[in-house]
């Protein structure tokens, strides 16, 4: 039962959350609510996958207010259960809106 414990307790420390946000010009207003969200399947690690999202194929000529890479609790707990074998992270992306825009000016 102590082993049990010792690899539960061990496993929900090693399944970290992390967030990297990108806001090109921090005075633009987003939204509550991402207009693009997407999990990509990473492997080996993270070392393996499709890392790039096309922000003009999302947004088209707006352009993009707000990007996010995050590997959240889930995806964090995936990758450990699966020794790195398989590393999901969530992928967001908010789209300029130029009546926000137009607030923030």
């Amino acid at each position: 039962m102590k082993q049990l414990f010792l690899a539960a307790s061990l496993t929900l420390c090693l399944s970290a959350c992390s967030t990297v946000t990108i806001k090109p010009d921090p005075n633009v207003t987003v939204s509550n609510l991402p207009s693009y969200e997407e999990t990509r399947h990473f492997f080996m690690w993270g070392l393996a996958g499709e890392e790039r999202v096309n922000v003009k194929e999302v947004c088209g000529e707006q352009g993009a207010a707000q990007m996010q890479s995050q590997a959240t609790f889930l995806n964090g707990l995936l990758s450990t259960l699966t020794l790195g074998i398989y590393s999901p992270h969530s992928v967001k992306v908010w789209c300029s809106d130029k009546a926000l825009n137009q607030e923030a000016v």
